[in-house]
């Protein structure tokens, strides 16, 4: 079976400076899978290289077999996969509302809309009318997840959601998992809170210095194989 996203040998740049060395990945339809690793192990480019933010070679990252590589970010999102970027980076001219109809403007068809984005997160119908910065960080978290579903993805990309939150909010915000898997969506968490990650995940790699350093079954991994890969000790 092929696999609905797949990365071989993914390299990245900033400038001369190399980020990612030839970092091979999969992702099937329905998983759950977790990156895991210490601040600029590339995470975070990793999924940029993934939506085209940053440019990668095109038969490097594979969408359902075909070469994607290099393709414009709107070109990504159009074909179904959505970020939620690190930080949030809500609009601060609009609405709470209005941020979550950016998402929209993909133009795909699915379940996501505001009726049901309200249902997962009351909290947003009651804020809808406020400025989405005026909003706490977890809420401006679930603003930009939102955002993100409403394009009607395949693939969800998270990167980092629990930075700067309170660990009951953590746990709120990842409460809304199992929804959004059961509507058929496949999602990828960068996540720095290691004992999250494996709790969510079904399979879990860890990146270390622009390298795969660890990958399996999450269930499986030992705490000490992590710590090892984690840490390079």
């Amino acid at each position: 079976m092929t696999a609905l996203l797949q990365t071989q040998d993914l390299q990245a740049f900033y400038g001369d400076a190399q980020a990612l060395f030839g970092i091979d990945f999969e992702l099937n339809a329905g998983e759950l899978v977790a990156i895991i690793g210490a601040n600029g192990a590339g995470k975070s480019t990793f999924l940029k290289c993934l939506t085209g933010l940053v440019k990668a070679k095109p038969e490097a990252i594979r969408w359902k077999g075909q070469p994607v590589g290099g393709q414009s970010p709107g070109d990504i999102v159009r074909q179904g996969l959505a970020m939620v970027p690190e930080g949030r980076r809500l609009f601060p001219s609009l609405s709470v509302e209005e941020n979550l109809l950016m998402g929209a403007n993909a133009g795909r068809k699915g379940p996501w809309s505001l009726k049901r984005l309200y249902q997962m997160f009351p909290i947003l119908e009651e804020k809808r009318a406020a400025p989405g910065t005026s909003l706490s960080g977890g809420q401006q978290q679930m603003v930009a997840m939102g955002r993100a579903l409403m394009s009607n993805p395949e693939v969800l990309l998270c990167d980092e959601l629990s930075l700067g939150l309170a660990p009951i909010v953590i746990r709120e915000i990842y409460q809304a998992m199992p929804a959004i898997t059961a509507e058929g969506m496949t999602v990828v968490i960068v996540e720095q809170d290691v004992t999250m990650a494996r709790q969510v995940s079904q399979r879990l790699y860890c990146f270390q210095e622009g390298r795969v350093s660890l990958q399996g079954a999450s269930s499986e991994l030992s705490r000490e194989q992590i710590s090892q890969a984690y840490f390079g000790v």
